[in-house]
C-alpha cells in the first residue's frame, strides 16, 4: 500500500479521498489553483501546491504543474478524483513515464471507452446490446444529416468524448439538426477539446441505470449491483438511487454479466462504471466512465464497502477485496446533488459567498459529502456543487422520508440553491410510486418549478421578528457604551415621544414593497402583514436560530442576514427578501430599461445579431458560455437591436450589458 498519495482534483472528491486516506493512515498531497489558496481541501491534506492561476486550463488540466507538485511532494501515486483530467490518458501515461502510479485504468482502457464512438464499435463485438445511431468518423453536416434520417426522429446529438449532459441535443426533426449540431460542437470543444459527434435514436421513456463494476491486475472483474440515476436536468444527474427500483432479478444479473463484460473487452482496471438506457425490459450501453463517479456513495451505503479504499488497493497490486459471489447489499440509498443554482431561470448557476450552511447532522442513515464551508465562495471557475446528501435506510419508502427530512434540514444563504426543487422531487408522488424516467422533471415541471410566489406572512413575520431582536440586541449595546444606559432613546420596545408604539418595516420581494408594521402589545406583538394580523409571542433569537409562537404555533426558522438582504429559512423553505434602502431602489430605477446583461460571469461564443436588427420577441441575440454550459440571450419582446457591445471570445463580467435593446 501507497504511503502518500498526491490528489489531482478539487472540491468534494477531494475531500473524499482524503478522509479514506486518513483512515488508512495515508499521508496526502493536496493541488490548488490561486482561487483555491483557502479551499477546505488543502486545509484536509497534510501538504498542499499551488499550480496556478484561477482558469482549470491554467491549474488543474495542467500536466506539467501536478508533475512538478507529484516531484517535489515525493507522492507514489495519484488519483485524479473525476472531472479534469481523470479521463485523460496522455496524463495516466505521463504518470507512468514519472514513476507515479496512476490510480485508474490503463491508458488503453481510458482511450478506448474515451470516445463514445470508438467505445460502441467495440460493444458491438463484445456483444453488447447498443441504441441504434450512428458511430461514424464522418462529422460533416450532410452525412450527420443523412445518417438522421436513417436513424429516424427525434435523434439525439451526443459528444463523442463528452459526460455530464455536456454537447448534448434533442433534435425533433430535420430543421433543428444543423444548430443543434454546431451548438454541442461548441460545448463539446469548450468542455473536452474535442468536438467530434454521434448520433442516436431518442428513446421516449427510458430510464438510466448503472452499473458500478471493479477489476483488479490478476484478471478478476465483479460488478457492485446498480444505480438509477434518471431524474436528471439538462441531461445532468440530479438524484441518484441505489439499488434500481422496479427492476426484475433477471435485469439486474443480466445487466451486470453485461457492464463486465464490457469492461473485459478494454482489459480494464480499478474502478468503472457502466452506463445503461433501460426500457420496456430491455437496455442498451450508453458508455463508461473509466473513473469513480459523482454517486458511488449510494453503492457504498447499501454494500458498506469504501470504493475508494478499493482503488488504492488494487492499484497498488493486491486483488480485489471480494468475488462476485461474496458482494451483498442491504436497504436503499438515496444521493441528491445540492447545487449553486437557480431551477426557476433554468438550472443558471449561481455565485456568491456561503453567508450561512448548517447541513443535516450526519449519522448512520445520513451522510454530506462536501467540498466547502460556510464563508467559502463559489466561484464562476467550477462546478457550483455545494455538497452530495446521501441518505440510507432497510427500504426505499423509509429512505425517501429520510431523505424529505434531510434536505429540510440543509440550511443555505447567500447564494440561490436547488435545495427546495431537490424536496419538490422527494415529495412528488410519482416519485414515490417508482414511476421514474430521464423525463421525470420535464413531464412534472409545473409541479416542481412552479412560478415564483410572494414571500408567504410567515416568512415576512420570522424577518420582522429577527429584526426587532436584532435591534434590541444593537441598542444593548450602544446603552452599555452610552454615558445613560438607561435613557429611554436606547429602548427598543415601540417607545416613541407622541407618537404609537410600533414598528414599520418595508421588504422588497422581487418587484413589490411589503410593507409590515409591528404592534407592541402587553404579552407580544400584532403583525400587520399584507394578508391580515397575525399575532406573535415569546420570541428568542440563538445565533441565527430563532423561535417564536406565531399564531398561536411554536415554530422556529433559521434567519440570515447580510447587509439589507434577509434569508429565512424554514422546513425545506427558503424566502429572500431585501429591506426597503430607498437610495438603491432610485439607483435601480435610474439604471434604464432597454439593456440586456449577463446572467453571470463568461465568455460570449456566439453573436447572431447586429446594430439595427429588427427582432422578435424570444428570438436568441447572443451565446454566452459559463461553466461549461451556453447560455442564449433571447429578446424580451418585439423591437430592434439598438448596439452590441462585445464580440466571439470576449469575457464578460456579470451584469455587463451585452446589447442595449428596444421594445415596440
Amino acid at each position: 500500500m501507497f504511503d502518500k498519495i498526491l490528489i489531482a482534483n478539487r472540491g468534494e472528491i477531494a475531500c473524499r479521498v482524503i478522509r479514506t486516506c486518513r483512515r488508512l493512515g495515508i499521508r496526502t498531497v493536496a493541488v490548488y489553483s490561486e482561487a483555491d489558496a483557502n479551499a477546505r481541501h488543502v486545509a484536509m491534506a497534510d501538504e498542499a501546491f499551488l499550480i496556478g492561476p484561477a482558469p482549470a486550463a491554467e491549474s488543474y488540466l495542467r500536466t506539467d504543474a501536478i508533475l512538478d507538485a507529484i516531484a517535489r511532494s515525493g507522492a507514489q501515486a495519484v488519483h485524479p478524483g473525476y472531472g479534469f483530467l481523470s479521463e485523460n490518458a496522455g496524463f495516466a501515461e505521463a504518470c507512468a513515464r514519472v514513476g507515479v502510479v496512476f490510480i485508474g485504468p490503463p491508458a488503453d482502457a481510458i482511450r478506448a471507452m474515451g470516445s463514445k464512438s470508438d467505445s460502441k464499435r467495440l460493444m458491438e463485438a463484445a456483444g453488447v446490446p447498443l441504441v441504434p445511431g450512428y458511430h461514424g468518423k464522418g462529422q460533416s453536416v450532410a452525412e450527420l444529416t443523412k445518417e438522421a434520417a436513417r436513424i429516424g426522429y427525434p435523434v439525439l446529438v451526443k459528444a463523442s468524448a463528452g459526460g455530464g449532459g455536456k454537447g448534448m441535443r434533442v433534435v425533433e426533426a430535420e430543421a433543428g439538426l444543423a444548430d443543434a449540431v454546431a451548438s454541442a460542437r461548441r460545448e463539446a470543444k469548450a468542455a473536452f477539446g474535442d468536438d467530434s459527434l454521434l448520433l442516436e435514436s431518442y428513446l421516449g421513456r427510458p430510464r438510466h441505470v448503472e452499473i458500478q463494476v471493479f477489476a483488479d491486475t490478476q484478471g478478476n472483474a465483479v460488478y457492485l449491483f446498480e444505480r438509477d440515476c434518471s431524474i436528471q436536468r439538462r441531461h445532468q444527474k440530479v438524484i441518484e438511487e441505489a439499488p434500481a427500483p422496479a427492476l426484475s432479478d433477471h435485469v439486474r444479473r443480466a445487466m451486470g454479466e453485461a457492464a463486465v463484460a464490457a469492461a473485459g473487452a478494454v482489459k480494464y482496471v480499478g474502478a468503472g462504471t457502466v452506463e445503461f438506457l433501460y426500457q420496456d425490459g430491455r437496455f442498451y450501453f450508453i458508455e463508461m466512465n473509466t473513473r469513480l463517479q459523482v454517486e458511488h456513495p449510494v453503492t457504498e451505503m447499501i454494500t458498506g464497502l469504501d470504493l475508494v479504499e478499493w482503488q488504492l488497493l488494487v492499484a497498488s497490486g493486491k486483488p480485489l477485496p471480494l468475488g462476485q459471489e461474496q458482494l451483498t447489499r442491504r436497504g436503499h440509498a438515496f444521493e441528491a446533488r445540492l447545487y449553486a443554482e437557480d431551477p426557476s431561470r433554468d438550472f443558471l448557476p449561481a455565485i456568491g459567498r456561503l453567508t450561512h450552511l448548517e447541513p443535516p447532522v450526519e449519522n448512520r442513515h445520513v451522510r454530506v459529502d462536501t467540498g466547502v464551508r460556510q464563508g467559502d465562495e463559489v466561484s464562476q471557475y467550477y462546478d457550483p456543487m455545494i455538497a452530495k446528501l446521501i441518505v440510507w435506510d432497510e427500504d426505499r419508502d423509509a429512505a425517501l422520508r429520510r431523505l424529505r427530512r434531510a434536505l429540510a434540514d440543509y440550511h443555505v444563504a447567500g447564494v440561490t440553491t436547488n435545495v427546495g426543487f431537490l424536496g419538490a422531487i422527494a415529495a412528488h408522488p410519482a416519485f414515490a410510486a417508482e414511476e421514474i424516467d430521464t423525463g421525470f422533471i420535464e413531464r412534472h415541471r409545473a409541479a416542481l418549478l412552479p412560478p415564483p410566489a410572494p414571500v408567504p406572512a410567515l416568512g415576512l413575520a420570522f424577518a420582522s421578528l429577527a429584526l426587532l431582536l436584532w435591534r434590541e440586541e444593537e441598542a444593548a449595546v450602544a446603552a452599555r457604551r452610552s454615558g445613560d444606559p438607561h435613557s429611554p432613546w436606547h429602548q427598543t420596545s415601540g417607545w416613541r415621544l407622541n407618537d404609537d408604539n410600533q414598528h414599520d418595516f418595508r421588504f422588497v420581494d422581487g418587484d413589490d414593497i411589503r410593507p409590515v408594521m409591528v404592534h407592541f402589545v402587553k404579552d407580544g406583538w400584532t403583525l400587520d402583514l399584507p394578508d391580515g394580523p397575525l399575532s406573535a409571542r415569546r420570541a428568542q433569537l440563538a445565533g441565527r436560530t430563532l423561535t417564536a409562537e406565531i399564531g398561536g404555533e411554536r415554530r422556529a426558522a433559521t434567519v440570515v442576514r447580510n447587509g439589507f438582504d434577509i434569508t429565512v429559512l424554514h422546513d425545506g423553505q427558503s424566502w429572500r427578501i431585501r429591506l426597503d434602502d430607498p437610495s438603491a431602489r432610485a439607483a435601480d430605477q435610474d439604471a434604464g430599461d432597454g439593456r440586456l446583461a449577463a446572467p453571470m460571469p463568461g465568455t460570449v461564443v456566439q453573436v447572431l445579431v447586429k446594430a439595427g436588427d429588427a427582432v422578435g420577441g424570444g428570438q436568441p441575440l447572443i451565446v454566452v458560455e459559463a461553466m461549461k454550459m451556453e447560455h442564449t440571450i433571447k429578446a424580451p419582446a418585439d423591437g430592434t437591436v439598438r448596439a452590441v457591445h462585445f464580440g466571439v471570445g470576449d469575457p464578460v463580467a456579470e451584469g455587463a450589458d451585452l446589447l442595449d435593446f428596444e421594445a415596440g
